[in-house]
């Protein structure tokens, strides 16, 4: 099975998806190399595979996720700098199969893990 990469967020504030967040992602090889940005969608995915099969390789990744500018978005009024603004994720990819990392967020935290 060629491998893949997906993401999601959900804001655990509120109890729903992040519409439109705003996410990049990098990979790391030696240099950090910009390789695909995207929007998520009314559910709080990305409406594509954010690394498609035929673009998939093996390696070091980074997932940026522009949560500051969201909830700035979403009227989350803030003390300047906030707290959380981007969130970076640096994560591998070591076997040909389906990477799935989401991002939980509220103004004050955030989690991630593999998901399936």
């Amino acid at each position: 099975m060629p491998g893949y990469l997906t993401t999601h967020v959900l804001d655990t504030a509120n109890g729903s998806p992040a519409q439109g967040m705003r996410i990049e992602l990098y990979r790391l090889d030696g240099e950090r190399r910009l390789i695909a940005e995207t929007v998520t969608n009314h559910d709080g995915r990305t409406d594509k595979h954010i690394l498609p099969e035929a673009e998939f390789q093996l390696g070091s990744y980074e997932l940026v996720f522009h949560v500051g500018a969201w909830l700035d978005a979403q009227g989350h009024a803030a003390a300047q700098p906030r707290f959380l603004d981007v969130v970076p994720l640096r994560f591998g990819m070591a076997e040909q199969d389906h990477y799935h990392v989401p991002l939980l967020i509220s103004p004050y935290g955030y989690s991630t893990y593999r998901g399936s």
